[in-house]
């Protein structure tokens, strides 16, 4: 490839610059020193740049730059931005250098660290000319007639609902259960529309996706968008990576993979106490907590997240909601309780379906620490996985049943998910990496099973832990 495995460049990364790099040249050795909060220096395309001042000001929240810190930057960058020359343009105010061509502190490192890393560089290469198919395909460009037909139909189902609790709610019991299954498949199908408009991946300009995304966060879901964009984007950064992705911090009540239950359990046994119920009792819980995230917990989080950060539009989109749907249910049973205990069973649905498939492609996978030279592709490959495709499988989960896909490229439409599949698969099976497609059945039960070995995994460590203490 003509490029030494000392010298980790990503370099024909695409950002478009057409200004000529800073003169000053900063080692690797140097750009690792600074991964703190409070000194944060990343790298892209070989430039150096401190965003120490930044981090607070940046639209997709301060963790995500804190998490590469000190570390290359270029791949995360392309993933998650479209227009690269208007970042660029505002990024060179804090450009402070470029990686020394001439480099050598890399040479400091084992044989087999410099094999992975020049592993590392020919994966970039190959995944950067699958991107560069999926742009000539026109896979970044979203069908018109698909996000339509979709917002319509969640639209459609959510005014339908209300329409048969407001006149025959009271002659029929059966008119609420269907009004009820109604209101359901709306706010989750409006979960998987938010997060498109989240992705930014209909619109070329963030803002108006933004605007999409308060609609069917805020207006549909009653939930704060700017908190599903802080806790979504730390996720795709580094998935699956113990106290960096939000989505595996599952204690007290779980823990997964296979190194977070040894350390949970080194730190029960160090207390000489264990949980509250033992871990190998995970699996049992999962069943119940998954409907109860929603109403419980998220509800909750998200109101809090908008006012305490100040967000105010997103307490003005969610308002429409609560609004729209006591009034209506008011109008319908005459009773508070009966209002609450309708929308905390329309909850317990919604909850139940988002866990259940969000959860079957990730914990599932491997949980592991922070990683500095995995590419793109490792990062994101070790840590999904998909289900098979059929019409129901793209519609209940959103086409999240091309997770892999997905992940390696957020800001794709994912209608076109799809048609990216074999060129991933062909590039996963010449590096010899695992790519993991189930059906929708044994990905639900996997679940479970991942659960239960986590769980016995944590007996395991803490009974030999307490034995020899």
């Amino acid at each position: 490839m003509g490029k030494g495995a000392n010298n980790l460049s990503s370099s024909d990364l695409t950002i478009s610059s057409h200004e000529p790099p800073p003169k000053t040249l900063i080692s690797w050795e140097e750009v690792q020193k600074h991964n703190k909060k409070d000194d944060c220096w990343i790298v892209v395309k070989d430039i150096v740049y401190n965003v120490t001042n930044f981090k607070k000001k940046h639209p997709g929240g301060n963790k995500i730059i804190e998490f590469y810190a000190g570390q290359d930057a270029t791949e995360v960058f392309n993933a998650f931005h479209k227009d690269f020359d208007r970042v660029y343009k505002y990024a060179k105010a804090y450009q402070i250098g470029q990686i020394d061509p001439n480099d050598q502190s890399r040479l400091k490192l084992s044989d087999e660290e410099k094999q992975k890393i020049q592993r590392e560089i020919e994966i970039r290469e190959d995944f950067k000319q699958v991107k560069k198919a999926a742009e000539d395909m026109g896979l970044f460009k979203p069908s018109y007639t698909f996000f339509f037909l979709h917002g319509f139909h969640i639209v459609f189902f959510q005014m339908f609902g209300y329409y048969l609790l407001l006149n025959y709610a009271d002659s029929s019991f059966f008119a609420i259960l269907l009004a009820l299954a109604c209101n359901v498949i709306a706010e989750a199908q409006s979960g998987w529309a938010q997060h498109d408009y989240g992705h930014s991946s209909f619109f070329a300009k963030p803002n108006i996706n933004k605007y999409f995304h308060l609609f069917f966060m805020g207006c549909i879901k009653g939930a704060s968008s700017d908190w599903w964009t802080y806790m979504h984007n730390m996720h795709h950064a580094k998935p699956n990576v113990i106290e960096k992705d939000p989505d595996v911090r599952l204690e007290p009540f779980f823990v997964v993979g296979t190194v977070e239950p040894i350390r949970r359990a080194e730190k029960n046994a160090k207390k000489k106490v264990e949980n509250l119920y033992p871990y190998t009792f995970q699996h049992y819980l999962f069943p119940i907590a998954a409907p109860l995230l929603f109403p419980l917990l998220f509800q909750w989080t998200t109101i809090r997240h908008a006012i305490k950060r100040r967000k105010y539009l997103d307490l003005i989109s969610m308002a429409p909601m609560f609004i729209l749907h006591f009034a209506v249910t008011y109008t319908t049973f005459q009773s508070v309780f009966k209002c609450l205990a309708y929308f905390f069973v329309m909850r317990l649905f919604e909850s139940a379906w988002f866990t259940w498939v969000s959860q079957c492609n990730h914990i599932v996978m491997d949980v592991h620490d922070d990683v500095e030279y995995d590419s793109w592709l490792h990062l994101q490959i070790k840590a999904t996985c998909n289900i098979e495709k059929s019409w129901f499988n793209d519609w209940f989960t959103g086409h999240l049943n091309f997770q892999i896909e997905h992940h390696l490229f957020p800001t794709m439409p994912r209608h076109n998910l799809y048609k990216i599949q074999p060129l991933v698969q062909s590039l996963c099976k010449k590096h010899g990496i695992n790519y993991i497609v189930k059906p929708f059945w044994q990905a639900f039960y996997d679940i479970l099973l991942s659960l239960k070995k986590s769980g016995e995994l944590w007996q395991e460590a803490y009974d030999e832990i307490m034995l020899s203490m």
